[in-house]
């Protein structure tokens, strides 16, 4: 049997090298190759990655605008997008260019392996956490006012004053949101409630 493939494109050889060394350690199961540009990725024709760790700021084409060629490429490969910006407009136009979720350059190791580990357990793209994704009818009234304050980047202790409630008590609806998205972030459930339309 084949092992899954997880190609890293990032300039930052620092960086990608220390991802692959990462994910070589907590997916033992998954080939990890790396790639300084697009162009690189692009001329390899030996691999067939089933996930590809893009970053959006690259030399030459930029991970943005080279997703298209990407997709052409490999039409099967779930697109990760990986930057330092996590701004709405950086995730508007991954999630435009067909980006399935985001990871920020801050984001705990852990929480980055469990984020692909799901991906590669689950090929098909439906979130074992949950037998359907979530609408915005399907939320409750304080879930909807908490999850928009959530993808304006505002802190627990931020939603609590605005919303007059307890830090404890956004919390729990902090988790019970990255539950019902099937994420393990604040970043990545601000990202998959764009891509599932909940929040504009």
């Amino acid at each position: 049997m084949n092992r899954p493939t997880i190609l890293i494109i990032d300039d930052h050889a620092l960086f990608r090298s220390g991802v692959a060394a990462m994910l070589a350690t907590g997916l033992r199961n998954a080939r990890i190759c790396e790639a300084a540009s697009l162009e690189e990725a692009l001329a390899d024709d030996e691999i067939r990655p089933s996930i590809l760790m893009l970053d959006v700021q690259l030399r030459g084409i930029s991970g943005i605008d080279g997703m298209p060629s990407l997709k052409r490429k490999w039409p099967n490969a779930r697109i990760v997008v990986v930057s330092a910006f996590d701004t709405d407009d950086v995730i508007n136009d991954a999630l435009a260019m067909g980006a399935e979720t985001f990871l920020a350059k801050t984001e705990r190791p852990d929480r980055m392996i469990s984020t692909l580990r799901q991906m590669l357990d689950d090929p098909s793209g439906a979130s074992p956490r949950q037998s359907a994704p979530p609408t915005r009818s399907s939320l409750t009234p304080r879930q909807k006012e908490v999850l928009d304050l959530v993808c304006q980047g505002l802190s627990n202790k931020m939603i609590g004053r605005r919303l007059n409630l307890s830090e404890h008590t956004v919390r729990g609806h902090v988790q019970a949101l990255l539950a019902a998205l099937g994420v393990a972030s604040r970043t990545e459930a601000a990202f998959a409630a764009r891509r599932l339309g909940i929040i504009r």
